[in-house]
């Protein structure tokens, strides 16, 4: 665990500290983004790439269902669990962010406990992959 990173994508602040607290006393490496453009560029010019994303739909600039899409339409960052991090609970929500290539669904507020055994899980299932 102590090597693996986490990519938090999400506009509201205090969601993503949050997170990082929870993240972080687990012993997980926190990087952050504000919107999904933030989050493209992250990604294409960190050398760094994160174990797991954590994705916001609604941000401004480009919302979370695009930036999941062009996650899993990259042939170097498809293989990272992307974990779809919304208030937007319903059913038709849950399909777009399959449909977009999403990994696992998790809603705000949210459960520390759910999140942490949520996210330990899709880091097993990749780290047995490999």
């Amino acid at each position: 665990m102590e090597d693996d990173s986490i990519l938090v994508v999400d506009d509201e602040e205090d969601t993503v500290e949050l997170a990082r607290m929870v993240l972080e006393y687990e012993g997980y490496r926190v990087f952050s983004a504000s919107d999904g453009e933030e989050a493209i560029q992250f990604l294409n010019t960190n050398s760094e790439k994160p174990n797991l994303i954590l994705l916001d739909v609604l941000m401004p600039k480009v919302n979370g269902l695009e930036v999941c899409k062009w996650i899993k339409n990259n042939p170097k960052l498809k293989n990272i669990p992307v974990l779809i991090f919304t208030a937007k609970v319903g059913k038709k929500d849950r399909i777009a962010g399959k449909e977009a290539g999403a990994d696992a669904y998790i809603n705000k507020p949210f459960s520390a406990d759910d999140l942490l055994n949520l996210i330990k899980t899709h880091l097993e299932r990749v780290k047995n992959l490999t």
